[in-house]
């Protein structure tokens, strides 16, 4: 049964679940009155109680389940693998609440064509909101499912249990789940409540289990979108103008149109590409065309030499992010400093990549976007079509967390794939296009300054945050390069100001510890030089690493410990324990370190809202280079319950490893002339010799608690445990990321 056959249920069909019909529908508030009577007015209708997780934007249960009559159980997230095991741990949820082994279960991951609308994977929401919906919706279908063999047996309910795919009775006989589902029996709307399996009967949940997309990838197996190839495809290429902004003035393509293998030269106003039989023939074509495409100016690029200073010139509007007056107390002594960091790039190992394929009015594509209705949506208001007309279906992409150039690409390969129709058309872009053209990290600028009482506690904390939006995702046409370069061209939405509880640039700004007097702002830039737009934790990043070497400093000012200055001012029980697990786990102590080593810690609570999380870690530094080395990690962890303890190890040692990176070695460099990093030379990343040499991870379960999400938990501690370590092994503070070797060598005068 697809998702069309029942969008329209009808109540023949719905009487067919007979037992089921305790779990899915709940009692009108009133009884249908008596022919001819006249019933009484009816009280205010109540606000219908809201469904856990995205149950409550798809409430039927078949949306996320369906089995079908041989017992074969699918379940559909919206949600896409990005690499953080989203596959394995939705398969344990499933699994759990159904009572079948996780190999049985079909999983189908974010397709416009067969998943519900979970908009983006991002914020490190899956399990939230995605993993709570499947749980509830498979435990509401054990029930149906039970509720329907009581029914066929008529004995009670509570004398049946499920177990391998069967509902068994007491006295050994069982049924299949293939013979218990009927028409439509799960398309009802789910309940706000559940019967949860309890945490002590888990027999998936909670235990590591393999990744189920590791085999594939670790073996050469074609998994990603750039390993895609279908009957009859043809390849692309774009042709990307020197700067942003710049528009195609004059071609001469004819002698492109004659080469070997190319199929056709696309020219939509600005936006320019070419198809080619094979790929390398496509990519001879794009650079004769290079050569052959006269562009007007387009933009100029700022001075890089004082850029990042200039953030505070640049027009802003100004957002309280929090605000809190108590009784002044008399500062004894105060710290204040300013903290940077550049644009930085995803950086994804595989440079952003589409299969599209235009065939009878309708255009699929296969993309690694981490929003496939969003993507939709841009795409088809970029074609002019309506949305059904446009389908996109996930793919893995060797590279992302945030918005990459995955939605530009796939909107080119579309809009390409139009003038090839009934050929499925592979489009790629070159590395130099990916450094040059994703949407970037944005740049920010912080200050602090804090004040400490005579007894060495906080007593007044002013931040300021200089940054612009940290989310252009698709949604609108104009979010995608390829509308934009168009003959009317789609113009991007104007960057707004929105301070929410999860936060944007302003995410994890405020500081978690007590402290009685605050104040943060966001100076907001509606407009930056450079493209941005989300990349992993947002502006997490940057606010934790400011606020965590401020706590540092204010602790050396009164000669306490670092970690002991925290758990002072923390009240959080859960806060409180992830620092001590790190703390004692790393062997945190004040013993001297051998010369240039450095330990240093640093805590924070994800968006103030998701995962807890602490690291202590040890470097050294090189004092005749500035090179750094982090020798040794700890980091404790609370995720909230959980699934799969091996999954979490994973996402904190990759994001610990991701965000050392970007704290020693990236930045987006550029001229006034255009982008300077356009290749791993001019943009250098952590390789695996830098690797630190031991990561432990320390995983506080929480049984039946929310889940509160793993992946970008370790983005703002890392700088700042990093920055902490170098403050301790050289005595210098360093400010601006990244810690580039000459920057560290500078700053410790060698």
């Amino acid at each position: 049964m697809t998702r069309s056959d029942v969008t329209n249920p009808t109540r023949r069909g719905v009487l067919a679940g007979g037992g089921s019909l305790v779990v899915s529908f709940a009692l009108l508030t009133q009884a249908f009155a008596q022919e001819g009577e006249v019933q009484a007015t009816a009280p205010p209708a109540q606000p219908k109680p809201k469904l856990p997780g995205s149950l409550s934007g798809d409430p039927f249960l078949d949306a996320w389940i369906r089995i079908d009559a041989s017992g074969e159980i699918s379940v559909f997230t919206g949600k896409a693998e990005l690499g953080q095991g989203l596959k394995t741990a939705i398969l344990q949820i499933a699994a759990e609440e159904l009572e079948v082994d996780p190999a049985t279960i079909r999983l189908v991951t974010a397709d416009t064509g067969q998943t519900p609308n979970e908009g983006y994977t991002a914020g490190s929401q899956s399990m939230q909101n995605s993993g709570t919906a499947v749980r509830h919706a498979a435990a509401q279908v054990r029930e149906i499912l039970i509720g329907q063999a009581a029914d066929q047996w008529q004995v009670p309910a509570d004398q049946l249990r499920a177990e391998n795919g069967r509902v068994i009775r007491p006295d050994g006989q069982a049924r299949d789940y293939g013979s218990l589902v009927s028409a439509e029996i799960l398309h009802v709307e789910a309940t706000p409540q559940s019967r949860l399996k309890p945490t002590d009967r888990f027999r998936v949940m909670g235990k590591s289990m393999a990744r189920v997309d590791i085999p594939a990838k670790v073996t050469g197996t074609p998994i990603y979108v750039q390993d895609l190839r279908m009957p009859g495809m043809v390849h692309a290429r774009v042709v990307r103008p020197p700067r942003p902004g710049a528009i195609l003035t004059d071609l001469d393509a004819s002698g492109v149109e004659r080469m070997p293998g190319v199929v056709a030269v696309v020219r939509n106003g600005s936006f320019l590409a070419v198809v080619a039989e094979r790929e390398f023939q496509a990519i001879q074509a794009m650079r004769v065309l290079e050569a052959k495409a006269r562009w007007s100016e387009g933009m100029r690029f700022p001075n890089p030499a004082n850029f990042i200073q200039s953030l505070k010139n640049l027009p802003s509007q100004q957002g309280v992010v929090a605000e809190k007056n108590q009784a002044a107390v008399a500062a004894a002594q105060t710290f204040q400093a300013t903290f940077t960091r550049p644009y930085q790039i995803h950086g994804s190992i595989g440079p952003s990549c589409a299969v599209a394929l235009f065939e009878n009015g309708t255009t699929t594509v296969w993309s690694h976007t981490q929003g496939v209705y969003p993507d939709r949506a841009a795409i088809s208001e970029m074609l002019g079509v309506q949305p059904e007309q446009v389908r996109v279906v996930h793919v893995e992409g060797s590279g992302c967390y945030g918005h990459n150039g995955a939605d530009d690409a796939a909107a080119d390969a579309a809009l390409i794939a139009q003038a090839v129709p009934g050929r499925p058309v592979r489009l790629q872009w070159m590395r130099e296009q990916e450094h040059a053209w994703e949407p970037y990290g944005p740049a920010m600028l912080t200050e602090v300054r804090a004040s400490l009482d005579q007894t060495g506690k906080i007593v007044e904390w002013n931040y300021d945050l200089w940054s612009n939006t940290h989310s252009t995702r698709p949604g609108p046409a104009g979010s995608l390069i390829a509308a934009r370069s168009l003959p009317t061209p789609f113009q991007p939405p104007p960057a707004q100001l929105s301070i929410t509880p999860s936060g944007n640039g302003d995410r994890n700004a405020v500081p978690l510890y007590s402290i009685p007097n605050m104040r943060v702002i966001w100076h907001f830039l509606p407009e930056m030089p450079l493209r941005v737009s989300a990349l992993r934790a947002l502006g997490a990043y940057t606010n934790v690493f400011a606020i965590e070497s401020a706590m540092d400093e204010l602790a050396l000012l009164t000669n306490a410990d670092p970690v002991e200055f925290r758990l002072r001012h923390m009240e959080d029980p859960r806060a409180r324990a992830v620092i001590e697990a790190a703390a004692t786990g790393f062997g945190w102590s004040k013993d001297p370190l051998p010369e240039g080593r450095g330990r240093g810690f640093a805590f924070a609570r994800y968006k103030n809202l998701a995962a807890y999380l602490a690291m202590a870690l040890e470097l050294e530094v090189e004092r005749e280079t500035g090179r750094t080395r982090i020798i040794r990690v700890t980091a404790a962890i609370d995720s909230g319950e959980v699934i799969n303890p091996n999954g979490i190890r994973n996402q904190t040692e990759g994001g610990i490893i991701q965000a050392a990176s970007w704290t020693l070695y990236e930045a987006v460099t550029f001229e006034e002339a255009g982008i300077t990093s356009i290749d791993w030379s001019s943009y250098p990343i952590m390789r695996f010799g830098s690797v630190p040499e031991k990561i432990d991870v320390h995983i506080m379960d929480r049984p039946g608690e929310p889940f509160l999400g793993t992946g970008e938990a370790t983005q703002g501690p890392t700088p700042a445990a990093i920055a902490n370590a170098i403050r301790h092994a050289t005595g210098k503070r360093l400010y601006d990321l990244p810690f580039r070797a000459e920057k560290v060598k500078a700053a410790i005068g060698v």
